[in-house]
């Protein structure tokens, strides 16, 4: 009887873990301080202000003239490549956004300085290179353009949950 009240308990718990997991998936996360215009934000920066900041030379290509999303994702990542498609589809759709997707062993150094957990992880980067926000799992196309909202909008973005 102790044995099946504690198998109920474990697969209980279990259950309410991967809701919580699975909630969090893809979801935007601003973080440092507000832009101009965007909705305010209690988020604390991954990185300090001077590292929060990505440059050409950091990426390889040039930054998109209203926002890039930097994806760094894993060889055997299957969340990786769909997000990937999401990325590039709204990339292509939206004038002046870049889409670049950087391996995590080949950019160790990326990895440490915005202290990324798992893949796929995107961070949301603004026209001047400061970090607006990230993503962390499966991404979808709902996801990138709330996102892609907080870089600039006039008006907060509905939609994007402050953290």
């Amino acid at each position: 009887m102790r044995g099946a009240l504690l198998v109920l308990v474990v697969l209980a718990l279990a259950t309410a873990l991967g809701l919580a997991w699975r909630g969090r998936n893809g979801r935007f996360r601003p973080t440092g301080a507000p832009r101009a215009g965007a909705a305010s934000v209690a988020a604390q920066p991954v990185a300090g202000p001077a590292e929060a900041v990505l440059t050409t030379r950091d990426l390889g290509v040039a930054l998109g003239e209203r926002a890039t999303f930097v994806q760094l994702s894993s060889e055997v990542c299957a969340a990786c490549r769909a997000t990937s498609t999401v990325l590039a589809g709204v990339a292509a759709d939206e004038p002046g956004v870049v889409h670049v997707e950087l391996d995590v062993a080949g950019h160790l150094e990326l990895v440490r300085r915005f202290g990324v957990m798992r893949t796929p992880t995107t961070l949301v980067v603004g026209h001047d290179g400061a970090l607006v926000g990230r993503m962390s799992g499966a991404t979808d196309r709902r996801q990138a353009l709330a996102a892609l909202a907080s870089c600039g909008t006039p008006e907060p973005c509905p939609g994007v949950p402050a953290v």
